[in-house]
């Protein structure tokens, strides 16, 4: 009988002590055996440390030295995973709840196709248990990104593991062989895209990105009337130009995405009704002159 593949968690923690408290709760009480944890702690002041070393003394905690983003973060914890020899790696947000099967099916489907490089849970809302957040995501003939059955309540319109081209960022589990392969996440990207580019980047390496239905996990972080900051703005504007760009999309693609943004631009700037999307757009134009800038990481002041 062939041993099971092992699998390292990275959570990356910053300030969300009991988040991360009940993440760790329900990732240890899962009933996949072999895995371990690993918890990057970004500058915590709220007693985060403690209270993990309390609570889960044989979780590996690793202080960071300088805060680099969802990406550039995470990467700190992929390179340590792959160093204690992971043949998975599980990427997961700090404010997510497992079912308690959720990796033990996540590796069944995983492992049953070699050609499988990335697989990722069905993701509810936390405050909603049963609508979906996340069913796996595409990319329109646009490369516009969307989330399969966003905010629809369950009916079982997703039932069997499915090829799609990007999993959400909040759980992702990369086998160790594509990391090998294609690298790990970009850090230019700091925040939001990073993960659709690395799945791209996988499925033009010939590997397979899968959704595991049964695979369940609930996220804390995105709710159905979820209102996003003026920076998402910045970052969705300049790391979506950066995804083209780095992977050639083709002239229809750059015409349709840069006629969205300057339209989008001018209808805020001009219309009296959008005066309250100021902030939203000046974070566009200042993520639109980042890009062609090549100003990458953390977004300015």
């Amino acid at each position: 009988m062939l041993p099971e593949p092992y699998v390292v968690s990275v959570i990356l923690n910053t300030n969300r002590r009991d988040d991360t408290l009940a993440c760790l709760d329900s990732l240890l009480g899962n009933t996949y055996s072999h895995h371990d944890v690993i918890v990057l702690d970004n500058a915590s002041s709220d007693g985060s440390v403690e209270a993990i070393q309390e609570h889960h003394p044989g979780v590996e905690i690793i202080s960071l030295a300088e805060n680099l983003g969802y990406a550039g973060n995470n990467n700190v914890g992929i390179e340590l995973a792959i160093a204690k020899g992971a043949d998975w790696v599980f990427v997961l947000n700090e404010d997510t709840v497992l079912d308690t099967h959720c990796l033990e099916r996540l590796i069944e489907v995983g492992e049953s196709d070699e050609k499988i490089g990335i697989v990722g849970p069905m993701v509810y809302h936390f405050d909603e248990p049963d609508y979906i957040q996340s069913g796996g995501g595409m990319l329109g003939p646009y490369w516009e990104s969307s989330h399969l059955a966003k905010d629809e309540q369950d009916q079982g319109q997703l039932c069997e593991p499915h090829q799609v081209e990007w999993v959400s960022g909040c759980a992702i589990m990369v086998r160790r062989a594509v990391i090998e392969a294609i690298g790990m996440i970009d850090a230019r990207f700091f925040y939001y895209w990073e993960e659709t580019e690395w799945c791209l980047r996988a499925t033009r390496s010939g590997w397979k990105v899968v959704h595991v239905p049964m695979a369940q996990l609930w996220h804390k972080g995105v709710q159905r009337n979820y209102v996003p900051k003026p920076s998402l703005m910045y970052y969705n504007t300049r790391n979506r130009l950066l995804m083209l760009k780095k992977h050639h999309a083709p002239i229809k693609v750059w015409l349709y995405t840069l006629a969205q943004i300057l339209r989008t631009l001018v209808s805020w700037s001009l219309r009296p009704k959008w005066r309250d999307k100021s902030a939203y757009r000046d974070a566009m134009w200042q993520g639109l002159l980042d890009f062609m800038r090549g100003r990458w990481g953390k977004q300015p002041g």
